[in-house]
């Protein structure tokens, strides 16, 4: 059976292109260029250098495109990805943290 990150994997593949991107987010490529510019998107590029987009890349788009809309400013929202990030690592770290401990006190049972 395959595992939760397995079965999202495909979300993260840069797979798809710029145009494919601009059908369906409704972007121009001009604004999907300056959030990357902007530090804001990360598409991959393939050997012909072009770039190469995920799913989950569309859907941070649309989120930026979203908040863009509403007032937010770029830097506000390098801001936010940023704490997000972060709090992701913390969290993980915090995971790993535990299993040890877990796995420190079964293993001492034994």
């Amino acid at each position: 059976m395959a595992t939760h990150s397995q079965k999202d994997a495909y979300l993260y593949k840069k797979v798809i292109t710029i145009g494919t991107v601009c059908e369906l987010t409704g972007l121009s490529e001009r604004q999907i260029r300056y959030y990357e510019k902007r530090k804001l998107i990360f598409p991959e590029r393939s050997e012909r250098g072009n770039r190469k987009y995920s799913f989950s890349d569309v859907e941070a788009l649309m989120d930026i495109a979203n908040k863009m809309e509403d007032g937010m400013q770029t830097s506000e929202l390098r801001k936010e990805m940023q704490k997000k990030e972060s709090k992701r690592y913390d969290n993980k770290l915090r995971e790993r943290m535990i299993r040890g401990q877990l796995n420190a006190y079964f293993n001492k049972r034994d």
